[in-house]
């Protein structure tokens, strides 16, 4: 894939769960090489990664709910996670 943009259209990739934790109380990333604890950054952004909603679709819904969302915060929070394998674009 060229640069990720805010046009860009994030998803779990197959096999990788976001899950609720109840004995950790926290989010967590379930994929076949293991288990990630997302931090709550994260987690907020990988809750939306739904395979329809591109980038800045995904800032404006954040925007909704904390004050000072960055879709540059949220590139970097995926392009991270894309480069562990987690996140894959369409």
């Amino acid at each position: 894939m060229s640069a990720i943009t805010t046009g860009s259209v994030p998803r779990l990739r197959r096999g990788v769960r976001l899950s609720y934790d109840q004995t950790r109380e926290t989010h967590v990333l379930l994929f076949p090489e293991g288990v990630l604890v997302p931090n709550p950054t994260a987690a907020a952004v990988l809750r939306l990664c739904d395979g329809t909603a591109d980038v800045a679709a995904i800032a404006a819904k954040l925007g909704e709910r904390y004050t000072g969302v960055r879709e540059e915060e949220i590139l970097d929070v995926l392009s991270r996670l894309g480069d562990r394998r987690i996140v894959e674009w369409s």
